[in-house]
């Protein structure tokens, strides 16, 4: 009963931290820090990165017309569109396939720790200030999701890249990425909720197979529940954002990493001097 309830909150952490730029992963291992699962290690690795699937259905379910090339309530163009943005998300999945495949081990055993992600929190926090004054009164370039090109798209790609470091957020660095090259807020959003679909799923599928299919009952159980719980309160942190940014910049969420960033090297800190 205490395992499962140590999902819940690890499921709403997630839900909350995927789509929200301000790092899921940096947040899991962070709260794994007062919360931690009476498990085996290797499952804790592989929970933490599959239970992003439930997140990654909320995606599917509130975008599902948008992402259906076959809906027939979709004219010959639209279809076109769907199929020109899916090609679009695969090419700007590349580049993290080919580093995550290439490095998934060497990050776990040398980045996955509270300094790595009090850095990258506070780095890419600054980044989003910066960025936002830059921008400030500037008219986006790219409008719309058609309006992105290949080379835009790659340039979001590899923005991706540097989110398998903890503490980057894969929303915070491609909406950055997506920013620098004139992206319109919302537009950078969605992109990036897209973009998530197939890296994530190819991260869960890569997780599951290291830790094997020989899951426990109870792990089985633990697993799902920290999926059904992310897909619930992903429904609701994607409506926020999306209505946020509406009204808003991202300059909140580089102020809350920065401000996060420097307790976490403060308590950690001083916890390692007792």
């Amino acid at each position: 009963m205490l395992e499962a309830l140590k999902v819940i909150i690890l499921g709403i952490v997630e839900g909350i931290t995927e789509w929200l730029p301000i790092s899921s992963t940096g947040h899991l291992i962070l709260v794994e820090e007062f919360i931690k699962l009476d498990l085996s290690e290797a499952f804790v690795s592989m929970f933490n990165v599959v239970i992003q699937l439930g997140a990654i259905l909320a995606v599917v379910v509130l975008y599902f017309h948008k992402l259906n090339p076959f809906s027939p309530k979709k004219n010959d163009k639209q279809k076109k569109l769907t199929l020109q943005l899916w090609v679009k998300v695969l090419i700007a999945s590349v580049p993290a396939a080919i580093i995550g495949l290439a490095f998934d081990d060497f990050i776990d055993a040398h980045f996955m720790n509270y300094i790595v992600v009090a850095i990258m929190l506070i780095i890419y926090g600054i980044l989003f200030i910066v960025i936002e004054n830059r921008h400030e009164g500037v008219e986006p370039v790219i409008k719309s999701l058609s309006q992105l090109q290949i080379r835009d798209v790659l340039i979001i790609g590899c923005f991706q890249v540097l989110a398998l470091i903890p503490g980057t957020s894969r929303s915070g660095a491609t909406i950055v990425g997506a920013l620098l090259i004139g992206t319109a807020r919302g537009v950078a959003a969605e992109f990036t909720f897209f973009l998530a679909i197939p890296v994530m799923f190819g991260a869960s599928f890569l997780k599951i197979i290291k830790f094997g299919l020989a899951f426990t009952a109870p792990e089985f159980f633990l697993l799902l529940l920290g999926c059904i719980v992310s897909f619930a309160v992903s429904v609701f942190a994607i409506k926020f954002l999306m209505g946020y940014i509406k009204k808003h910049d991202f300059k909140f969420f580089g102020y809350y990493r920065i401000v996060l960033g420097i307790l976490v090297l403060v308590y950690f800190g001083i916890s390692s001097l007792f």
